[in-house]
Parts: C-alpha cells; sequence; structure tokens
C-alpha cells in the first residue's frame, strides 16, 4: 500500500472515497506519479514534485495542487468552494466537478513537465 492509499485508509466514509476520486483522476492523468510527502502531506509527486495531496479536515476536504497558479486556472469554476492561494476546499456532498480537477492537475502537470 502506498503513503497517499495508507492515508487516505484511515478517512471515514463519505470524505474517504470522495479524496480517492481526486487520486484516482491524478493517477490516470500521471500513471507514473510515484507516491512521496510533501510539506509533510503525502503527495503524489511527478519527476520529483509533487503533483497533488488530498487532505481531510475537521470541516473539510482539501485539494492542495502545489500551484497558486494552476488554482487560477480553474477558479471561475470553483465559485461556492472555498479557496486560498494554495488550496481549494470541498466536501464530499459537494464534491469538485470532474473537469475542474482534470484541468487543474494538467495545469499543475504542464508546470512540472513543460508543454
Amino acid at each position: 500500500m502506498s503513503t497517499v492509499d495508507e492515508s487516505l485508509a484511515g478517512v471515514p466514509s463519505p470524505s474517504r472515497e470522495a479524496l480517492q476520486h481526486v487520486i484516482d483522476i491524478a493517477r490516470r492523468l500521471a500513471p507514473d506519479a510515484e507516491d512521496g510527502m510533501s510539506y509533510g502531506m503525502p503527495a503524489l509527486k511527478v519527476a520529483g514534485k509533487p503533483l497533488v495531496s488530498v487532505v481531510a479536515a475537521a470541516k473539510h476536504l482539501s485539494l492542495f495542487p502545489f500551484s497558486p497558479a494552476a488554482i487560477d486556472t480553474v477558479r471561475g469554476d470553483l465559485a461556492g468552494y472555498s479557496l486560498s492561494k494554495g488550496t481549494v476546499r470541498f466536501s464530499a456532498e459537494r464534491p469538485l466537478p470532474d473537469d475542474v480537477v482534470e484541468r487543474l492537475l494538467r495545469a499543475r502537470l504542464a508546470e512540472i513537465t513543460g508543454p
């Protein structure tokens, strides 16, 4: 079991499934991504750089793409979600749309691997 999978295993349902869905999208987009740690969080990494981490907090779920610029590419599609410079917050009851997650992660991948 990987670091990301181990961290998700301890998250109760339905939050675990919502976070796992984001990781599944990331793994589909970056099949060579490796598990690692970044900023103290389990993360998927590409070319040694963090692609994404997901975390369950007390009152929300968080997606960390490690890039304010990547968040900016989808900011207009995240009305009603809580955003900060490096975090997108959501819930199992109101998950992030798949197409938005894909565009966000593609933007981060492009930063890591180039155009």
